[in-house]
């Protein structure tokens, strides 16, 4: 079969490969719709830490089921089904009673694409735990809805989670990418008064007031921390990171206030370091919570995404903001997504067999 990926680091590429093979419990899908992330395109230039070559990327897919193993009951081929990001192994011990199930095994091995195993811009891909990580994709959501839950959605709401909005908190987002936008439109569902948009793409701007930001930073008119606490007179509730890079994490220290949580749902690169001075973090005495994680897996969390969609809490099509069809524009999408054009938001394939 053939697929996009990593040819080696730094370098993507079309790539030839055997079909995968489904164990007893598994399924084999053929992508309808699929959509590149910085995650592809980080792990792509070695942002992963790891040396990677020959491995086809891709993590965000609605697709039809071709092959299901012997063990399978709920599904069969020619079902349109939604892909979670992460498909954890439900067997494994370390996924057993912890509400985190990115880690079935070892940290964030329950994300199987591109991780331990090919991804989904390829003909065929494998599905784990096909019964507990497949969702049928419904009738009345459309195949570019249903894509934007299995990691935008789904991540950017782990971060109002982690963050734990309450009703009225002011909270501040940092990065209104696709991810970031997402915190933001769960930020508001939750309950939250103020919420401080952090960015500058108009696209990305508008995108934010649609979802309920009540102000946007812009660094362009000086530094982010200063211009927070002069709005908040003296600092968030709640500061969520969907972006930037490992000095993003003290600066969302300073911005909140005592006894606030910083949440951190950006993906870092493996050189950077973490400095946080010790009056940012009020000596160690503010009782400023750091979180930090990666979006549950599985079926469950992706039906109750499909919900927020179908009952109109959230509309995630807003953030998609380039459309491709067919199998081969998947590298023009991936491109755009690694290049990051000025009108990018997020960019979404579709692909008719």
């Amino acid at each position: 079969m053939r697929g996009y990926g990593a040819v080696k680091s730094g370098v993507s590429g079309w790539i030839e490969k055997d079909k995968p093979i489904a164990g007893p419990l598994d399924a084999i899908i053929r992508p309808i719709a699929v959509a590149p992330c910085s995650s592809d395109t980080h792990t792509m230039h070695g942002g992963s830490g790891r040396n990677i070559g020959n491995l086809i990327l891709g993590h965000e897919s609605v697709g039809e089921v071709v092959e299901t193993g012997s063990l399978v009951k709920k599904f069969k081929p020619g079902d349109k089904v939604v892909v979670p990001c992460v498909t954890p192994n439900w067997l494994e011990k370390g996924i057993q009673g912890n509400p985190y199930t990115a880690h079935d095994r070892t940290a964030m091995s329950s994300f199987k694409f591109l991780i331990s195993k090919d991804g989904v811009f390829a003909e065929f891909f494998h599905v784990n735990h096909a019964d507990a990580n497949l969702v049928p994709l419904p009738s009345d959501i459309s195949a570019e809805a249903a894509l934007m839950t299995v990691d935008m959605m789904s991540t950017g709401l782990h971060g109002a989670e982690l963050a734990g909005t309450q009703f009225g908190d002011t909270v501040v987002i940092i990065g209104i990418g696709p991810v970031g936008l997402m915190a933001l439109a769960g930020t508001k569902l939750r309950g939250a008064g103020r919420i401080i948009a952090i960015g500058t793409r108009p696209n990305c701007v508008k995108v934010a007031k649609e979802y309920g930001a009540t102000d946007i930073v812009n660094y362009k008119n000086g530094d982010i921390v200063e211009q927070v606490l002069d709005l908040t007179k003296g600092g968030a509730d709640r500061v969520i990171i969907a972006g930037g890079n490992a000095k993003t994490l003290p600066q969302a220290v300073r911005m909140t206030k005592a006894s606030g949580i910083v949440a951190s749902v950006n993906y870092y690169d493996q050189e950077e370091v973490f400095e946080i001075p010790t009056t940012a973090w009020l000596l160690g005495m503010g009782n400023i919570d750091i979180r930090s994680g990666f979006c549950p897996g599985g079926a469950l969390r992706i039906e109750k995404m499909l919900e927020l969609i179908r009952y109109g809490r959230i509309d995630p099509t807003k953030i998609v903001s380039h459309r491709f069809d067919g199998f081969e524009k998947i590298e023009e999408a991936f491109l755009m997504m690694d290049q990051k054009p000025a009108d990018l938001i997020k960019p979404a394939v579709f692909i008719n067999w």
